[in-house]
């Protein structure tokens, strides 16, 4: 894949939309769960951040049902913590939530990582990057470059003992968070490489056998993630709750014009505004890349 056919180094994960039952709790949970201040409060959409910055967008869809066991869609949302203290805050918040369910912690080398589900049973990860000189890189089987990431355990209470200061406590919501990675379920791997990596432009960066594909642009180690683990051989997926639309940010809208026409070339349907373009995925994962400083940050 040449350079010009790839996303540019500093494309960034912007708000991810979800589709939700019950508005007020989900709402609610966003904010007392994890800390994040209510930016817009709408009759049926609810958008939420932190420091002005919209990180999750709610939109109230009453009449939906939970997608089922095995079906595409959402695995989890990862917010980015940009220090330990700001992390174990927010870990120690969500695991007091009567409405979280904890899901585990691991140490992935290249960060830490906690995981809950929230009162709808869509995932979310809490984590923080380690700096990137100490990541390492290795070479797969067909000589790509690859992350080197692991599950090594990660105590959760002697983590929050460590890192949960007074300060952080008492100051987490004006500390930031965004979104770091959003992880999808899909049907096959394969066919999310040749949709991720050789259409939209992602780079691939780590894969397990033919179960999980990681990709990002600019040598991070994931700005997304597919795997099969509940959901191999699924189809595209029906309206249900869980997961909304995945927004994706790009410097400028060139870069939105050169992933059109890849789109187009591929047979694609899109829809192009110019600065903003709409798609989906071959599960029906509805897709938006924008370029930065057209959506109002929240759309």
């Amino acid at each position: 894949m040449s350079a010009q056919d790839l996303l540019p180094t500093d494309t960034t994960m912007g708000t991810l939309t979800l589709k939700v039952g019950d508005l007020a709790l989900m709402s609610t949970y966003y904010a007392t769960a994890l800390g994040l201040q209510v930016l817009e409060d709408g009759v049926n959409v609810v958008v939420l951040g932190r420091q002005g910055a919209a990180v999750i967008r709610l939109e109230e869809a009453r009449q939906l049902h939970l997608p089922q066991r095995g079906e595409a869609g959402l695995f989890h949302t990862a917010l980015l913590f940009p220090d330990r203290a700001g992390l174990a805050a927010a870990v120690a918040s969500a695991a007091r939530h009567p409405l979280s369910t904890f899901v585990g912690s691991a140490d992935h080398l290249v960060s830490e990582a906690f995981y809950f589900s929230d009162p709808e049973g869509n995932g979310i990860e809490l984590y923080f990057d380690r700096p990137r000189n100490v990541w390492n890189w290795s070479q797969d089987e067909r000589g790509n470059r690859t992350v080197v990431m692991d599950s090594l355990p990660l105590a959760p209470r002697d983590y929050i003992d460590r890192h949960l200061t007074e300060d952080a406590a008492s100051h987490a919501v004006s500390r930031s968070a965004s979104i770091g990675h959003v992880h999808l379920q899909v049907g096959d791997v394969d066919l999310a490489q040749r949709f991720y990596v050789d259409v939209l432009g992602f780079e691939r960066t780590a894969g397990w056998h033919d179960q999980a594909l990681f990709v990002s642009a600019g040598g991070y180690h994931h700005h997304m993630a597919m795997n099969v683990w509940n959901s191999r051989g699924a189809g595209p997926r029906k309206d249900t709750l869980g997961l909304g639309e995945v927004l994706i940010r790009v410097p400028a809208a060139d870069e939105v014009a050169a992933l059109a026409d890849r789109l187009s070339h591929a047979g694609i349907t899109s829809y192009h505004t110019g600065a903003e373009l709409r798609f989906e995925d071959p599960w029906r994962n509805r897709l938006r890349v924008a370029a930065d400083g057209q959506d109002g940050g929240i759309a």
